[in-house]
């Protein structure tokens, strides 16, 4: 029953690793889990794989910069600029599809330098890299105001998706990898970002393109919403950047990354 650091760190992970039968497994422990069995079928390549794939969809869910790197480049997805302003996109398979592309690109992206971090063929500075994720969501966000890129936001989602790899095998790093299965864990943790990533949108893309007509879309939820993003997002950068807390709660609030 693994409970060390939990009531002062719910988010703290414990990895047990060992050695059975001649291979590498490992267990992760957390406030959730805090029993696991291992040895036998329990310590097996499935359970370890979902024990992985548990971690990316958890990993996701708290790294509030990604979920909103990704809300930004999604909001403008139900609608279309026509005259200088946004109106309503006219079907939903027209939404899907910039959706799909924008989720596909940032999903192909992100998964090349997290494969490439977490096999330690590519390394950066994690202060640059975490830097440059809250850039990208000033941007992301800013774009909504002053819109530059339309309906090519799926490249903006490729080229960022790069960067925000990079902070995938950050908390990768920090969970460990097995040597004995590291494909196995990188898979699992990069199936299980994928599945958080498509709950995130599951529940986005159907309400706003309900809403989607409403002048408080348009106004409140892509406007409003894009300011709010871009002003959390130049904290975060301010505060990477130049190594320094302006607000505890804003800073705690991104440590997903």
């Amino acid at each position: 029953d693994y409970s060390l650091l939990h009531d002062l760190d719910p988010q703290h992970r414990g990895l047990l690793n060992f050695v059975e039968a001649g291979e590498s497994h490992s267990v992760i422990f957390s406030a959730d889990a805090p029993r696991q069995v291992v040895g036998g079928e329990a310590g097996g390549r499935l359970v370890q794989f979902a024990a992985y794939v548990r971690e990316g969809v958890w990993h996701i869910w708290i790294g509030f910069d990604h979920i909103l790197f990704l809300v930004s480049l999604l909001l403008p997805a139900v609608l279309v600029r026509r005259h200088g302003a946004w109106q309503p996109t006219p079907d939903f398979r027209y939404a899907f599809w910039d959706v799909f592309k924008i989720v596909t690109a940032f999903t192909v992206a992100h998964s090349i330098t997290l494969t490439l971090a977490a096999l330690g063929l590519v390394s950066l500075p994690s202060r640059w890299v975490e830097s440059a994720i809250a850039a990208s969501v000033v941007l992301a966000a800013l774009n909504n105001l002053v819109p530059v890129i339309d309906r090519g936001r799926w490249v903006v989602a490729c080229f960022f998706g790069l960067v925000h790899g990079f902070g995938f095998a950050g908390a990768l790093a920090d969970l460990g990898l097995p040597q004995g299965s590291l494909a196995l864990s990188l898979a699992g943790f990069n199936v299980g970002v994928e599945l958080g990533q498509l709950a995130i949108v599951g529940v986005f893309l159907p309400v706003a393109f309900l809403i989607r007509r409403s002048w408080a879309y348009r106004h409140i939820v892509l406007t409003g919403g894009s300011a709010v993003i871009v002003a959390i997002a130049a904290v975060w950068l301010t505060e990477r950047a130049f190594n320094i807390v302006l607000f505890p709660t804003v800073a705690s609030s991104s440590l997903g990354s």
